[in-house]
């Protein structure tokens, strides 16, 4: 079976069925314990996430009761193969008894840590697999289908920042395997979504240059300077600056042209300095001549 917490919450089924708990606190209290897979979660910590500050009197009868609901939708609609118990009472709290790869967010985890391995080692092409991989578990906004509380609000946040991290890694192979062009669709996207992220504007800056597209370059230069003054009266950063820079003053490049006219005038040197004879064979550089001797 599968827990997905990724977009709305849904529990999978060995033979496929996808199935959605009705009720936001019975969503809660699983969606917690799923967060720390076979680690007793106290009934405080719980409770904290079900009311917060302010808990009912009944707080620890209807976090009780919310746990035999749990375990009834387990048996009443079949999501559990006959006879496994998922969810234990752990005094002081609970557990719930499933493997990281039965849940979305350790899956997702597990890949985002070996795809920066992998593009550690330089592997960039295996690590783009990996973190496509990871960011294709993403179907919405984390838990987006009840209200999270204070304690699972946490948990969203970590996996909002993990995100940022995997699409990072995505850009930074792409630059690596030299995919400037094909990177920068994904990168406005990016910004756009994340519009205060300085990394991703310094990313399309170099993917826009490397392109052969200077001037827009300087535009999305320019676009960052005018967002992070305005919003937050900062200047960009030096990495930005360095690559406005770049921009104006680019190192000159011999274009192929220029290189193919050098070879060519180095061959045709070459052949002069070094003529055939007949038979194929090339004639001996010149050589210096021993001095003539003189008659004694």
């Amino acid at each position: 079976m599968r827990f997905n917490l990724i977009g709305p919450f849904e529990i999978v089924t060995d033979d496929g069925r996808t199935y959605r708990p009705g009720t936001p606190k019975v969503c809660q209290t699983l969606a917690l314990l799923l967060t720390r897979p076979g680690e007793i979660v106290t009934a405080d910590a719980l409770i904290q996430e079900l009311w917060g500050e302010k808990p009912p009197r009944s707080a620890v009868t209807t976090l009780q009761t919310y746990v035999y609901h749990a375990r009834r939708m387990f048996t009443n609609e079949s999501l559990a193969p006959a006879g496994r118990r998922l969810i234990l009472t752990s005094p002081p709290g609970y557990s719930i008894q499933a493997a990281d790869s039965e849940i979305d967010i350790r899956i997702f985890e597990s890949l985002v840590t070996r795809a920066r391995l992998e593009l550690s080692e330089g592997d960039a092409l295996t690590a783009l697999r990996t973190v496509r991989e990871a960011l294709d578990l993403w179907r919405g906004p984390a838990l987006s289908n009840f209200p999270a509380g204070d304690l699972l609000a946490g948990h969203v946040v970590h996996l909002e920042e993990l995100r940022i991290r995997a699409f990072e890694i995505r850009i930074a192979c792409e630059e690596q395997l030299g995919w400037h062009r094909e990177s920068i669709p994904e990168l406005r996207k990016l910004i756009n979504d994340y519009p205060l992220n300085e990394w991703f504007h310094s990313q399309l800056i170099g993917a826009l240059g490397a392109a052969g597209r200077r001037a827009e370059a300087l535009q999305a230069y320019q676009n960052v300077r005018r967002l992070l003054a305005d919003e937050l009266g900062l200047e960009p950063s030096l990495e930005l600056k360095q690559l406005q820079a770049r921009l104006l003053s680019p190192v000159p490049q011999p274009d192929r042209a220029d290189r193919a006219d050098r070879i060519d005038r180095t061959d045709r040197i070459d052949r002069t300095v070094r003529p055939r004879v007949p038979g194929g064979q090339e004639a001996p550089g010149r050589r210096e001549q021993p001095a003539a001797r003189t008659a004694s």
